[in-house]
């Protein structure tokens, strides 16, 4: 079973990098096949480039808010646990099922 990380993203370079590499580590380092996902919430500076130069999935959400990226990124996810990871690092992993 695969597991999706959701970041919800609104101007996030300063800490999105960190965020997906942190991301990545944990699906590595348990052997958990997974992917991670990123919902912009509009982002004007350089946060979608940066996702997408870690190769991650980015998905736009038109509808402004937290709430808005949130279930836009549950819905979106490919698999059939997803957990919410906050590209300001305010959130731990929390699994969702």
């Amino acid at each position: 079973m695969e597991l999706t990380i959701l970041m919800p993203c609104l101007n996030e370079e300063r800490t999105i990098a960190y965020c997906i590499e942190e991301a990545s580590s944990f699906l590595r380092e348990r052997g958990i096949p997974g992917e991670i996902l990123i919902a912009d919430n509009g982002s004007t500076d350089h946060s979608i480039e940066i996702a997408k130069e870690k190769g991650v999935r980015v998905i736009g959400v038109t509808e402004k808010g937290y709430g808005a990226a949130l279930r836009k990124d549950m819905r979106g996810g490919s698999s059939h646990l997803r957990t919410i990871r906050d590209g300001l690092r305010h959130l731990k992993y929390i699994i969702l099922n």
